[in-house]
Parts: C-alpha cells; sequence; structure tokens
C-alpha cells in the first residue's frame, strides 16, 4: 500500500512540474536557466553520490568516475551525430527520452530500497520525489526548446510521470546485483552533465544574457543541494 502511495505522489509531482513548464513558456529562458542548474545539481548531488555508495562494495571511485566520463562522452557523441542530421526534434526527443529512463530507474531505486527495509525505501522515496518536480520541468523544457508542439511535449511529460510507476513495479519481477545499479547511476551522472552543461546553460543564456538567468541556474543547483542535504540527514 505504501509503495502505491509514493507511486502516486511520484507521478502527481513530475506532471505538476512540467504543468509549470507549459504554462511559464514566456519565461522559459528563466525556467531553463532553473532547470540547467537543476540537472547538475542531480548529477553531482545525488547520482554520483548514490553511484559510489551503490558501488563501493563492488568498484573503485575512479571505476565510477570513468563510467560518469564514458555517460557524458557517449552522449556527446550521439548528440552530435543528430546534430550534423539537423533535426532539431529528435535531439529533443533523445534527451527527453534520456530523462524519461532516469525517472524509470528513480522507481526501481524506490522499488529495490524498498527490498532492503521499509526504513531504507522510504529514505530513497523521498530523495526522489524532491526531484521529481524538476524532472517534470526538465523534460517539458527540453522538448520544446528542440520546436516540438506541445501537444508532443505533454506527451513525453505523461511518459516521464509515467516512468517511475513502471520502475517501482517492475521490481516485484527481478533484483538488480548492486554492482550493476552503481554503473548505470554513474552513467546517468554523466548523461545529466551534458544535458545541463551542453545544452540547458547554453540555451538559456543565449537569448537572455541576464545576471537573473545566471541566478536562476545557481537557485536550481541549490534547491536541489538543499533538498538532497535534508533527505540525507
Amino acid at each position: 500500500m505504501l509503495l502505491i502511495v509514493i507511486a502516486a505522489a511520484a507521478f502527481l509531482s513530475t506532471f505538476l512540474g512540467g504543468m509549470l513548464a507549459l504554462k511559464l513558456h514566456d519565461k522559459l529562458h528563466l525556467i531553463l536557466g532553473f532547470s540547467a542548474g537543476a540537472v547538475i545539481g542531480v548529477a553531482f548531488f545525488d547520482l554520483l553520490p548514490e553511484a559510489i555508495n551503490f558501488g563501493a562494495k563492488f568498484h573503485s571511485s575512479a571505476t565510477i568516475l570513468t563510467f560518469t566520463a564514458l555517460g557524458f562522452l557517449s552522449y556527446l557523441v550521439l548528440d552530435r551525430i543528430l546534430s550534423f542530421h539537423g533535426e532539431a526534434a529528435p535531439r529533443g526527443a533523445f534527451a527527453a527520452g534520456v530523462l524519461c529512463i532516469h525517472s524509470l530507474l528513480d522507481g526501481v531505486a524506490i522499488g529495490l530500497a524498498f527490498q532492503a527495509s521499509q526504513q531504507i525505501g522510504i529514505v530513497v522515496a523521498v530523495a526522489v520525489l524532491t526531484h521529481d518536480f524538476s524532472d517534470g520541468i526538465n523534460t517539458m523544457n527540453i522538448v520544446l526548446k528542440n520546436r516540438s508542439n506541445r501537444p508532443q511535449a505533454f506527451r513525453w511529460l505523461m511518459v516521464d510521470a509515467l516512468a517511475p510507476v513502471l520502475g517501482i513495479a517492475s521490481t516485484y519481477f527481478f533484483t538488480l546485483p548492486g554492482e550493476g545499479f552503481g554503473i548505470v547511476l554513474a552513467l546517468f551522472a554523466g548523461f545529466f552533465l551534458y544535458i545541463g552543461a551542453s545544452d540547458l546553460i547554453p540555451e538559456s543564456y543565449h537569448a537572455h544574457p541576464k545576471f537573473l538567468t545566471t541566478a536562476m541556474t545557481l537557485a536550481g543547483a541549490a534547491v536541489l543541494y538543499v533538498a538532497v542535504a535534508l533527505v540525507g540527514q
């Protein structure tokens, strides 16, 4: 029953974040700035520490960081391939797809944590819910900024909102080895660092090179830092 409530909360948090981004589309540069900070904050303050924590028994920190670099560079290559063909919409779909897969893994993390114990499961669930709202904003922003229309963006938002629900449900059918989960988290940290640093930050600042845009980026990172720090206490 508790997992059902958490799954519903994850869906609602992601959906509300995306709807906020859609409603405030005329302020997209500010939302993009916040999203950039949030994406990078998730990578540095949540994904990387969790990757090192989960993989500590099986891999060195250097190995985990190597997979983070691999995630960053592999995303770079795929992004450049799409850019070479001059198709903006597939780039947006690819980025949104990565965010949705991350949300799926969020759900998997919750389910596996509850397999360990209810206490660990609740801590992980709170950590996930604190950034699900930003996940919805990020997904909507990435699709809209790559010249997709609102119905397409809304469809991606629904996929992203449903992803953690499916992730939680999937853990009733399998158990992921600890060594694999740390590596997966490290790869996604690399993906997120690329999306934030090479996509969202330049896009937010290009048309509106204002201090407020930069301040929103810092605010996005700060919000994620505080949220993760509070959950970790």
